[in-house]
């Protein structure tokens, strides 16, 4: 007897034996246990999916002598029929070799006799959409109203080439492609029952080579099994198909982890040896680093389609996730940029190269963290090993801190006796709300103590000038509940004259502060608009306690430190509890612990080492500031001003004078201080 190939051999003779395409076999089954059957199929999908397969199923549900049943009994002689491809009322049609309206006339013909052997005379024509226009035309007509006992089945690869003249007239089914696990799967099974040995890394090969095929996996399997002389192993398979050693990805990858050109131009020198394509090298190197960023994010959605799952969480373990970005962007630019270079081979050298030349900054010690739990991103992970400081960065950055007396000094608000619009305070233009004066609350003793500090153990800070009593607090900024948008040279040089951009930490250039006011005018827009649904307005928050102490002293610091973006956020909403020496503790509101990491915490560190001129050993805990911070101090003034503004208008006596007289009506959400309406223009 002839051997039988395996994709003919198995190929599914029932909806039982069918192997995914779940959405479609449900509605056929359906349609069929309730006789509720069209007179025409259209089956679309990439080429071994089961188009043909479903055909001829249907084709045995609809003439099997059992009666019109969705479990054809595949005994009787018309099933064995369908099954060797000799039943005489299955009529497959070859649209590709038969494309002329000759061709599709002579069908036609046939059409008006009733079958011979079946219930039902079924027409499977495949390839449909490689039809003439003409024979389209032709084939309208009977298409919508055929012979009760005569069904069409069309089957295309390519649907968008099917006029929509027969889409109408068709229930289409769109058949997907097989997943590499599912592929997988099936193999497994079918090599089980053959007992031909096999590894599992030579099936997840066969699965993604056949690119969503199951006959495509069926045929590379019996190549395979030809190949290795009746055992299916990954290294036959891969010197079969000729694709890449995925071990030899994850090579590359490690010495880029490491830093070790050697090695990486040692992974370069074995790749060379299988004469790879050099695009699809870096293609899989971007796949894997993909799937590590996925682990970071959320480790349990990572899938197995590779068999690599866990070297990709151990990847995303030992790799930062800004290095996973860095390299990955990297790779796109170097892949797109492939084709220029001189030499493929160079040129994916020189990708690599330059990744490993522009990596971020590296320690010997730097310390790797671990994933973290299911369902927390890893988006605010710290890596100390990509932000850690370098000699060159001390090399950079020589210039002394500013004296104290650099400081520009605020200007005193204009105070006039009479609430009046033009009265509004006005004062110094600063774009950087963390660089106006700071206007302490007046001193009273505190109804809680700060816990870590005495009246007898607390030391004594720096002399740092007394608020006068003309300082004000600013303006509520937008990092008070927002990341704080990065300043521009003239601003930073206007806040701190004689430091140069340099000498600060590196800005957090990828926060970009949202218009707050423009979502709050469009909030009012709605609410004005639906003004008759009463909302409940939620209740305030509890304003915190003056600062007094450590804090009141905070206040005053905390504009003449040289720091900006989410580490000024981070210090606006903290308070000073406990000095002891060089020691400081800062209490920072939980709520604000998703800018907060390793990074930012140096950062401010840095920021008050370069202020005093000495070392300082900074703490901070996450824990709600029982007294007032910059931000709810900034916030508290920008309030207060507001209502100032919007009282000088009420008071004004022209303003209530148009109300009287025209019936005008004062909208408070459009009254601004002049000072804000001055930083604007």
């Amino acid at each position: 007897m002839s051997y039988q190939v395996l994709a003919r051999k198995w190929r599914p003779r029932s909806f039982r034996e069918m192997v995914g395409q779940t959405h479609v076999l449900k509605a056929l089954i359906n349609a069929l246990d309730s006789q509720r059957l069209h007179h025409a199929y259209l089956f679309t999908g990439t080429r071994g999916v089961g188009k043909t397969t479903i055909a001829r199923i249907i084709a045995k549900c609809l003439n099997c002598e059992t009666g019109i049943t969705s479990t054809p009994c595949g005994e009787c002689s018309v099933c064995r029929e369908i099954d060797e491809g000799r039943f005489v009322d299955l009529i497959e049609i070859d649209a590709a070799s038969r494309t002329k309206v000759e061709d599709t006339r002579e069908l036609l013909d046939n059409v008006q006799y009733a079958p011979s052997r079946g219930r039902f005379k079924v027409y499977l024509i495949d390839e449909v959409h490689m039809l003439s226009s003409h024979s389209f035309n032709a084939l309208l007509k009977t298409l919508e109203e055929p012979p009760p006992y005569v069904k069409f089945i069309l089957a295309t690869t390519d649907p968008q080439k099917l006029p929509a003249t027969i889409l109408s007239r068709c229930l289409q089914f769109s058949l997907k492609n097989m997943t590499p696990e599912r592929v997988v799967e099936h193999l497994t099974h079918v090599l089980g029952v053959e007992n031909v040995p096999f590894e599992d890394d030579a099936l997840w090969l066969l699965g993604r080579a056949a690119d969503g095929s199951m006959r495509d996996a069926m045929s590379l399997t019996d190549q395979a099994i030809a190949f290795g002389e009746g055992k299916v192993m990954a290294a036959d398979v891969r010197a079969m198909l000729g694709t890449l050693d995925h071990g030899q990805v994850y090579d590359v990858l490690h010495a880029l982890i490491e830093g070790d050109a050697k090695a990486l131009l040692e992974a370069v020198r074995h790749l060379a040896e299988q004469g790879p394509d050099w695009s699809g090298v870096l293609s899989e190197i971007l796949n894997v680093l993909h799937r590590v960023a996925i682990a970071q994010a959320l480790p349990e959605g990572v899938d197995n389609g590779h068999g690599d799952r866990d070297r990709v969480l151990a990847l995303a373990q030992a790799l930062p996730a800004e290095d996973v970005q860095f390299y990955y962007q990297m790779g796109l630019i170097g892949r797109r940029d492939l084709p220029l270079a001189p030499d493929p081979r160079g040129g994916f050298e020189m990708v690599l190269l330059r990744m490993l030349a522009f990596r971020p900054a590296d320690t010997e010690n730097a310390p790797r963290q671990p994933l973290k739990p299911v369902g927390i991103s890893q988006a605010t992970v710290d890596s100390a090993k990509s932000v850690a400081a370098t000699p060159v960065v001390a090399a950079v950055a020589p210039v002394a801190a500013p004296p104290v007396a650099a400081a520009p000094e605020p200007i005193a608000p204009a105070v006039t006796p009479e609430p009046v619009v033009e009265a509004v305070v006005i004062e110094e233009v600063v774009d950087l709300p963390w660089n106006d004066p700071v206007e302490p609350a007046p001193v009273q003793q505190p109804a809680v103590e700060p816990v870590l500090e005495t009246a007898s153990e607390q030391p004594e800070l720096p002399p740092m000038p007394l608020p006068t009593p003309d300082s004000v607090v600013p303006d509520a900024p937008e990092w008070a509940a927002a990341p704080i948008p990065e300043p521009t040279v003239a601003e930073v040089d206007a806040a701190t004259p004689g430091v140069d951009l340099d000498d600060e930490p590196p800005l957090d250039e990828d926060y970009i502060e949202p218009d707050m006011d423009s979502a709050y005018s469009y909030l009012d827009d709605l609410a004005s608009e639906h003004a008759a649904e009463p909302a409940p307005e939620p209740e305030p928050e509890l304003a915190a306690a003056p600062a007094t102490g450590l804090a009141l002293q905070w206040l005053e610091l905390f504009p003449k430190l040289p720091i900006s973006g989410m580490t000024g956020s981070i210090a606006a909403n903290c308070t000073l509890i406990a000095v002891d020496g060089d020691n400081w503790l800062l209490h920072l509101d939980p709520a604000h612990s998703a800018l907060f990491n390793a990074t930012q915490q140096r950062r401010l560190n840095d920021a008050l080492n370069q202020y005093h001129g000495r070392t300082l050993n900074l703490t901070m805990e996450l824990i709600k500031p029982e007294q007032e911070t910059p931000a709810q101090a900034a916030s508290r003034r920008r309030a207060d001003r507001q209502r100032e503004a919007e009282e000088s208008i009420h008071g004004d006596p022209f303003i209530q004078q148009m109300m009287q007289q025209f019936g005008a009506v004062i909208r408070n959400d459009t009254i601004e201080p002049v000072e804000a309406l001055v930083a604007q223009g």
